[in-house]
């Protein structure tokens, strides 16, 4: 699937969970401070690949490394060098798509936390908890792949992640097949606005 044109149009519009919008210049202020440490950790993913600066790579190591979280900072750090140099000779759309695409996937190497809470709970024969742990770090990855594999996981313990997978490709598909105006990107936002809704409202009928 190839949602880059979707996926960059939606990141600047779209507030995610708990509806997290710091920027990274605060990320030693009291109030992120007094965020959970999933929280914290989906603030600082979203700087990063927002603006993929020294400043905001550091901010997301410092934290890594305090949380014992693994965070491969220098394997991420050739992808700002080869923004700098997209931006100074003025590189046409594909060359950003294709490095936006690749910082995406190595963002979630280091997966949301909600996916270690989720075993924990699984663990525990909560099986709920777990789930709605699962779909609400499904909320803050990134990439296709990342998505759809997550959500594969999921379909043997919670059948609507089926469903889940099956209306994500088909955003894909609108994607790709939509234009880049202003209304195009509208109509994708609503749309993916609609899937986080139906991802997030948590179906505890369901049966395993």
């Amino acid at each position: 699937m190839t949602t880059v044109l979707f996926s960059i149009a939606v990141l600047a519009l779209l507030l995610r969970i708990f509806h997290l919008r710091i920027k990274a210049n605060n990320a030693k202020t009291a109030s992120f401070q007094k965020l959970l440490p999933k929280d914290k950790l989906a603030v600082l993913k979203e700087c990063l690949l927002n603006n993929p600066a020294e400043c905001n790579l550091l901010n997301i190591k410092e934290f890594c490394e305090s949380e014992n979280i693994a965070f491969d900072a220098e394997g991420y750090r050739p992808f700002i060098g080869r923004q700098l140099e997209l931006a100074k000779r003025m590189a046409n759309y594909v060359e950003c798509d294709k490095l936006y695409v690749e910082e995406c996937e190595f963002i979630d190497k280091t997966l949301p936390l909600e996916f270690a809470e989720a075993e924990k709970k699984r663990s525990e024969g909560d099986d709920n908890a777990a789930n709605k742990l699962v779909l609400e770090g499904v909320s803050r990855l990134y990439s296709d792949k990342a998505i759809d594999s997550a959500l594969a996981a999921l379909e043997p313990h919670y059948p609507k992640a089926s469903s889940l997978r099956e209306k994500y490709a088909e955003l894909a598909k609108a994607c790709d097949a939509s234009g880049a105006d202003e209304k195009s990107l509208e109509i994708l936002r609503k749309q993916k606005e609609a899937w986080l809704a139906d991802l997030l409202a948590f179906d505890a009928s369901q049966p395993e």
